[in-house]
């Protein structure tokens, strides 16, 4: 048995039953009720023929009896299939069916929504997780023995789909071993819990916010959980408990400053780290000038398990204003590099497409995976990300990079963000739209003023041909900047204004 395994199964079978687990709605949850549900779990499992290497489907929920649902499946040597709660009915339906579980292990809520129990019945077994943590049987085939096994894998994840459809990925035991050797530690020799708290935000499903769960665990710390994020919920959390570290996604970030919180509020905490997406310098320099706390960036993707580069609270003490910008220097055990188009190593200072050997990698240790990210590693090691290898516009024999335009167009005080993306043009080929969130309370821009802006710092094919203003950028299920949903929006600008055209 692995040894995040073992150190699983060690907490459900030692930890002092009235030990205080995870906190929620201001309630804990203690290791008894955890190890009530691991023994329900057990007992369905094992009678319907799910043992060792079986895949068992957990529709995940930021709720404590689905961390002990979570932590029972690691704690065997099961595979655990995450299912999304945050899909609409219709596609969490679907994506049961795809995953061809034989087992589904979900909340009431989510089985009574439209056409998921009966998707999950088809698979096999259905078993119903309450609040309170009792665990029933609402059907399914009595021998699941024969069904599809994952051997030598700890967590079947899904992606989080930013720049297409959200994938299944295997992360193997050996993967999420050495994912959390590199950022956490059990407790010394005899002492087997720690009193501090450790606060969980990001989605469970989602890997910042399985990580920001198993990590914390694995240390022998607490957790306090929210749904999702909220100000004044979080605030409440760290006045509470007072942990020195917190995680938080850019929009987060740009909450808590909106917000004007007084800075007593989060007089414990001393850094921040931010990841899923990328987070503007600017904000986090604003970040610490009001509130004296770093902001440290990580920057890591389903397939490796976690983290890849980030920084450390020396790193930012000695090298944040030279190094602004940057997502960190690689995480202990990663390599990183470089390469041309031809594949060559290139030297520090160079643009190219980043390449990452880790023991992480589902290649394995000595392979190295080509990333989707164009990157620069300068001298000292620190990786700057210059936007994906994917979504490069080509206008008319001009190479657009989308975060060029987004930057030009986020020097505006009323945009809080924006997203650039291609359309199809069958002059040139394509041309950048851009769609930009405003902030609440703030005079609207026209799209008009917001080109002219562009036009003061790009190039004249890298003004967007279209900018759209909205309220909400859509935004996947961990924050970020959703690019399916803003294509969505720029084709259906395109299919209006041909409407108006037609009309007229």
């Amino acid at each position: 048995m692995a040894g995040l395994r073992r150190r699983y199964q060690e907490l459900l079978t030692e930890a002092p039953e009235d030990a205080p687990a995870v906190e929620f709605d201001g309630t804990w949850c203690n290791w008894g009720q955890m190890r009530s549900v691991a023994d329900q779990l057990e007992v369905a499992l094992t009678k319907h023929g799910l043992g060792d290497a079986a895949r068992v489907g957990i529709v995940l929920e930021n709720r404590p009896e689905h961390v002990a649902a979570l932590v029972t499946m690691l704690a065997t040597d099961r595979c655990m299939v995450a299912l999304s709660p945050l899909q609409p009915p219709e596609r969490l339906e679907a994506d049961i069916a795809r995953s061809e579980v034989p087992v589904v292990v979900a909340s009431g809520a989510m089985l009574d929504r439209p056409g998921v129990q009966q998707a999950a019945l088809v698979g096999g077994l259905v078993l119903r997780l309450d609040p309170d943590g009792s665990l029933s049987e609402l059907g399914g085939s009595a021998d699941l023995s024969e069904r599809k096994t994952n051997p030598g894998v700890a967590i079947e994840m899904m992606t989080s789909g930013t720049t297409g459809p959200p994938k299944r990925v295997d992360l193997t035991d050996l993967q999420v071993d050495r994912a959390i050797h590199a950022s956490a530690s059990a407790p010394p020799e005899g002492q087997l819990l720690r009193f501090s708290v450790s606060l969980v935000v990001a989605p469970l499903v989602h890997i910042g916010g399985l990580w920001s769960v198993l990590a914390p665990l694995y240390a022998g710390r607490r957790i306090a959980m929210l749904t999702k994020f909220a100000v004044e919920p979080w605030l409440e959390m760290v006045e509470r408990h007072r942990p020195r570290a917190a995680g938080l996604v850019p929009p987060a970030l740009r909450a808590v400053l909106d917000a004007d919180v007084d800075p007593a509020r989060l007089s414990s905490l001393q850094v921040v780290t931010c990841g899923t997406t990328y987070c503007p310098p600017e904000l986090a320099t604003a970040f610490y000038d009001k509130y004296g706390i770093r902001v440290l960036m990580t920057y890591g993707a389903t397939e490796f398990a976690g983290a890849i580069a980030a920084w450390t609270k020396p790193m930012h003490e000695k090298w944040w204003d030279t190094k602004k910008g940057s997502v960190g220097r690689a995480s202990r055990g990663v390599h990183l590099r470089v390469v041309g188009d031809g594949g060559e190593s290139l030297e520090p200072g160079v643009e190219g497409v980043l390449e990452i050997r880790s023991e992480q990698s589902p290649e394995g240790a000595d392979v190295w995976v080509r990333s989707s990210d164009r990157a620069v590693i300068d001298t000292d090691g620190f990786v700057f990300i210059n936007g994906r290898t994917d979504d490069a516009i080509i206008r008319g024999g001009f190479k657009i990079h989308p975060r060029t335009v987004q930057a030009a167009l986020e020097r505006h005080p009323s945009v809080v963000e924006a997203a650039v993306v291609p359309r199809a043009d069958r002059r040139l080929g394509q041309v950048p739209v851009a769609v930009v969130e405003v902030a609440d309370g703030d005079s609207r821009p026209e799209p008009e003023e917001l080109r002219k802006l562009c036009r003061e710092v790009l190039m004249p094919y890298e003004v967007p041909a279209t900018v759209l203003v909205v309220d909400q950028l859509p935004r996947t299920a961990s924050a970020k900047v959703s690019r399916v949903g803003v294509l969505e929006l720029v084709a259906a600008d395109q299919l209006d204004q041909q409407d108006t055209t037609n009309v007229g």
